[in-house]
């Protein structure tokens, strides 16, 4: 039980959920030197990148792939600490295989490694002049990247943050009249060449042939900077940021879900927990953003933009059914491992369009106890599986997910068998667990769209919910609902953006302007 909180100041700090960018924020807002109360609904931090565990097996819930260490060591190093003291990370080589389904032939196997020799190499070998292509492709993305930085560490909340003169920069460079696939295609010719460097679309939720062309940075980012393991898990990083966090006076609440935000007027005043009122001067929304205002603000309060019906009504990324598997012996799959269906177009066709099952799904396994055996017993693997689905949106989804379990789980340990090469996978198994779309709804997701609303051109930039909550005062939001966007590096600058945006409203001093500048990101690439 909450004790039930007394009148608070303007400088107390609510922040509704314990996932990447409420801990995030509660770093940057106590390092600030604000008074931070967080209010997480499940019985432990993490929210989506929390740790599920059963039968002595662990998993992440959620993400996996761990990418720009320096942004979250950034974040940590404002509370005189550091990422590395508190978490053991492991660069991948290879940083994960693509196997391409064919129709009627074997996959096509692309190990994808930051050496960009070797990677020249194998896209030659697919197509004369592909490689060497390769090289121009980071070499445009890494200006990419650095033009687009300070839009992604900056509140977009109009028109006119679109005029900057950042801004203008980099309109050249991110050509939105092009899908990703159709921009790669200036680049590549092997059909599967291009497959291979816009599958990362699916991290947002998206189909490449959708997803807008800026989004080429998402493989430049993993070349450039490559993917790492921190050992327990990506959600090794949160219990780090909730330690540290509480080690400056944040406090954690656990198991206790937020029902509704208190008003007066327009002005929040706190969260309602257990039926009890608690008070705070601003509160920081780390919820599923659109669940969150259908939900936690009432109608009446809202403007038209934020009403149910206008919020259902845009466009929301995919969701996932996952497998959590504990099975007796060894893997013999690298670190992650990415199956696209031989019937790739057809398969996304189903889930952004037909909102049904696919024949021949996609599926993702991440293997960590090749590498981390603190995931699982001695003689045994944990393995985390993940097949993109249809979200469960009312007139969208023809899904029934609780009558399909079944064909579920059978499709996914077939595809592991027969796609990944998993024998026996079935047979192996000592402990299980499925999760659905719907299964994610009712984590308070909305239609359990895992990814958040789509990145659409339409859905991006000031086009997303803003980071100050516009028509109230005092309400802000945080994480993957609003810009930049969805994946773990992006939510942190979030943070970044809501945090800063909070402490000039208050005047205080913003701890992030303490450190000093920015002089590396982290070891490139090797030559």
């Amino acid at each position: 039980m909450i004790a039930n909180a007394s009148l608070s100041t303007e400088r107390s700090i609510a922040i509704v959920g314990a996932g990447p960018g409420g801990l995030a924020a509660a770093l940057l807002l106590a390092a600030s030197g604000l008074q931070v109360t967080v209010y997480e609904a499940h019985d432990r931090v993490g929210g989506r990148t929390r740790r599920l565990s059963q039968d002595g097996f662990h998993w992440d819930c959620g993400p996996t792939f761990f990418m720009m260490p320096y942004v979250l060591e950034e974040i940590v190093r404002t509370t005189g600490h550091s990422l590395h003291d508190h978490a053991e990370l492991a660069r991948l080589d290879p940083m994960y295989r693509l196997l391409h389904g064919q129709r009627g032939a074997p996959a096509v196997q692309i190990d994808a490694t930051q050496d960009v020799a070797r990677m020249v190499k194998q896209f030659e070998a697919r197509r004369t002049g592909d490689g060497v292509a390769f090289r121009r492709f980071l070499d445009d993305n890494r200006a990419k990247l650095a033009a687009m930085t300070p839009i992604l560490e900056s509140p977009m909340r109009g028109l006119y943050d679109l005029l900057t003169l950042d801004a203008i920069k980099v309109a050249p460079k991110i050509k939105p009249w092009q899908s990703l696939h159709t921009h790669l295609g200036e680049y590549f010719q092997d059909p599967l060449v291009r497959l291979s460097l816009c599958f990362q679309s699916k991290y947002l939720g998206m189909s490449p042939f959708e997803c807008p062309s800026l989004f080429s940075i998402l493989p430049f980012i993993e070349y450039e900077y490559g993917i790492w393991h921190p050992t327990g898990g990506c959600n090794a990083l949160m219990q780090a940021m909730g330690d540290i966090a509480r080690s400056m006076g944040v406090r954690i609440h656990t198991s206790s879900p937020v029902e509704r935000l208190t008003f007066d007027g327009r002005t929040v005043r706190g969260v309602m927990v257990d039926g009890l009122e608690h008070r705070h001067g601003q509160v920081i929304v780390n919820a599923d953003a659109t669940w969150a205002m259908k939900n936690l603000i009432p109608a009446g309060l809202r403007r038209r933009d934020q009403q149910d019906a206008v919020l259902d009504a845009k466009r929301y990324s995919c969701s996932t059914v996952m497998m959590y598997l504990g099975l007796d012996g060894t893997v013999d799959l690298p670190h992650h491992t990415i199956y696209t269906s031989e019937t790739y177009t057809e398969n996304l066709k189903d889930i952004a369009e037909r909102g049904c099952w696919s024949e021949d799904p996609s599926i993702y396994a991440c293997n960590p106890s090749r590498i981390d055996p603190t995931l699982a017993p001695d003689g045994s693997s944990s393995l985390y599986v993940l097949l993109p689905s249809t979200n469960n949106k009312d007139g969208h989804c023809t899904v029934d997910w609780d009558a399909m379990r079944p064909r579920l789980r059978a499709d996914a340990l077939h595809q592991l068998e027969h796609r990944l090469g998993i024998p026996d996978v079935a047979r192996r198994i000592r402990t299980e667990r499925l999760v659905t779309p719907a299964d994610w709804q009712a984590e308070r997701i909305n239609h359990g769209a895992t990814f958040n609303l789509a990145h659409n051109l339409g859905q991006m930039l000031h086009r997303r919910p803003q980071h100050r909550l516009p028509g109230f005062d005092g309400l802000w939001l945080v994480g993957g609902g609003t810009h930049p966007g969805s994946g773990l590096p992006v939510i942190f600058l979030s943070s970044q953006i809501t945090a800063r945006m909070l402490c000039d409203e208050l005047g205080a001093p913003f701890a992030m302007d303490r450190l000093a500048p920015r002089t590396a990101t982290l070891e490139p690439a090797l030559a």
